[in-house]
């Protein structure tokens, strides 16, 4: 049996998105900015997929911008609030925990001259509401802050950035980055009043490369892509519809978000008390945390080791977020975590089709691991 536990990663696509995307693949072949009635087929089906995303964030069908994925999203955001509104200020707030999409564009800012205040997290990864009130100021034109941590499962305080904004008189706007949120819990931009909102398709069952940034109505940012007329001119270029199609199709199949989070949060609690009742096996993640993410250690043994281990037995998991390939964690070395628990850190993600019988499994090879490994490690 295949136990893939790595959904944080990405998910594996649904039969409504394949369905739709094999149906534009073979039928839907125009340029959605062509004129003609194939042109008009293929703008349809974005238009489609737009109202059907609109509609889970509560928003209106021309704030959303669809992208290449997440981390282009969060680049246009990023990069985009930032020339737009530095002539009120140079000051961004993010925190040290944000995705890679978001860190990195924060580090290329400040060698554009920006001033980028990262807020540390504390050993569960949580940032509070008194680190943002000291950080944000009438300088600070950008607040970056990801709704739920895609490596701890921290769900940060983004309910709060709005309010203090402005009570301390800030010009700022405020991006969420949503992509691991989005699907699972309700993600409303109108809720958190934030400007701007990631999220991304294939975390929810949907196709790689495809992704929305929710801009709210008036807000102006610069874009990072320069071309045709294609979405404002915010984000130009020919739409690739099929990735859209499948988008849309996904988000269409979510399901009861709110059934599929109880049902996933009692996986969670079971597999918390499964797993952290195997000797060697510490807990990164606070219990308290978004129940989709489990981060632990697997003490003394290489994360590496420990994920090839495990793959030979088919169970999927990571050592943390995909896009860093392996290396150390900026996540946990922020929290301040020992480098034994870094260098040992698995990552367990759920979906909504996860099961105890997988993380029955996991708890077996981990135990076979732990003995197996080790003695191998002492001869």
């Amino acid at each position: 049996m295949e136990v893939y536990l790595d959904n944080s990663a990405t998910t594996c696509l649904c039969s409504h998105a394949v369905e739709k995307m094999t149906f534009i693949m073979n039928n839907v072949y125009g340029n959605p900015s062509s004129l003609h009635s194939k042109g008009m087929e293929a703008e349809n089906e974005i238009k489609f997929a737009r109202k059907i995303i609109a509609e889970l964030l509560g928003v209106n069908n021309g704030e959303v911008y669809f992208t290449s994925g997440g981390t282009e999203a969060n680049n246009l955001a990023v990069f985009g609030a930032a020339h737009a509104k530095n002539k009120l200020g140079n000051k961004i707030v993010t925190t040290a925990v944000e995705h890679s999409s978001v860190y990195e564009s924060c580090k290329a800012l400040e060698t554009e001259g920006f001033e980028v205040v990262y807020l540390k997290p504390d050993l569960y990864g949580n940032i509070t509401e008194t680190q943002l009130r000291e950080a944000i100021d009438d300088k600070t034109i950008l607040v970056s802050v990801m709704f739920v941590n895609n490596e701890t499962g921290a769900v940060l305080p983004v309910d709060k950035i709005s309010k203090i904004i402005k009570k301390n008189k800030s010009p700022a706007l405020f991006h969420c980055d949503a992509v691991q949120a989005f699907g699972k819990i309700p993600v409303k931009p109108r809720k958190i009043n934030c400007d701007l909102l990631t999220v991304t398709a294939h975390k929810i069952h949907g196709p790689k490369g495809v992704g929305a940034l929710y801009i709210k109505e008036k807000t102006n940012i610069k874009p990072i892509l320069h071309g045709g007329e294609q979405q404002k001119k915010i984000r130009p270029g020919t739409e690739p519809v099929i990735l859209i199609g499948g988008f849309g199709a996904a988000a269409a199949d979510m399901g009861n978000i709110s059934q599929n989070y109880k049902k996933v949060s009692e996986l969670h609690d079971y597999a918390i008390k499964t797993l952290t009742g195997i000797e060697g096996i510490v807990l990164n993640s606070s219990e308290q945390n978004f129940p989709y993410i489990i981060n632990l250690s697997a003490l003394g043994i290489k994360s590496e080791t420990m994920l090839h281990f495990l793959e030979d037995k088919g169970i999927y998991l990571s050592s943390g977020s995909a896009c860093a390939k392996g290396k150390k964690s900026h996540v946990l070395t922020a929290m301040g975590l020992p480098t034994e628990r870094i260098d040992s850190a698995l990552r367990i993600s759920f979906s909504k089709n996860s099961s105890k019988e997988e993380v029955d499994l996991l708890s077996q090879a981990l135990c076979e691991g732990l003995n197996t490994l080790v003695r191998k490690a002492r001869k």
